[in-house]
């Protein structure tokens, strides 16, 4: 008996982890319900690699076949601006620059395979601020290249986050004359 209650005892602590999690709302990232015109889409990204893999990955997990090329039956996803910058945010004695700032600028649209505008054109500007160490400039090299890689990955979430939500708007609203 007293085995029973030893093991219930140490999975209460687990068992309240789990309920605190579903109670505030936490759930794990599924794949995104797109417009169904989306089914096969042609993905003409400019960016980092990294950012058109991601972008095509998550396209993929949601069930939409990236094509190679456009042609007919397939839509067409532009995103003809992506870009980073950065920006100082303060300086130190000696005009040192001791903090910056990387910004994120994506633009893109959405067409069906006939022309009709899915999404029309988005920009989506993301930032991240980050510690210059002048004594470490490999150490700030990778540092920026981890921001930029993070912001590839949550700009490819927001741009999901978009496509969804173009999926569950109510279809335009046509008038017989």
């Amino acid at each position: 008996m007293g085995f029973i209650n030893a093991r219930r005892i140490r999975l209460l602590p687990l068992l309240l982890a789990a309920l605190a999690l579903t109670a505030c709302g936490f759930h794990l990232r599924q794949s995104a319900a797109l417009p169904a015109a989306m089914q096969r889409v042609h993905l003409d990204a400019h960016g980092s690699s990294n950012f058109q893999r991601q972008l095509s990955l998550a396209l993929e997990r949601a069930g939409v076949t990236v094509e190679d090329a456009g042609g007919p039956g397939i839509a067409e996803f532009s995103v003809p601006t992506a870009t980073f910058s950065t920006d100082t945010l303060t300086s130190g004695g000696y005009a040192r620059i001791s903090e910056y700032a990387v910004h994120y600028t994506v633009k893109f649209r959405v067409t069906d395979a006939s022309g009709q505008i899915l999404v029309s054109p988005q920009t989506i500007n993301m930032s991240r601020e980050f510690s210059y160490d002048a004594s470490n400039t490999i150490g700030s090299a990778s540092q920026v290249e981890q921001i930029q890689k993070s912001l590839d990955d949550d700009m490819v979430q927001a741009i999901m986050f978009r496509l969804q939500a173009a999926g569950h708007a109510p279809a335009a609203a046509s008038s017989v004359h």
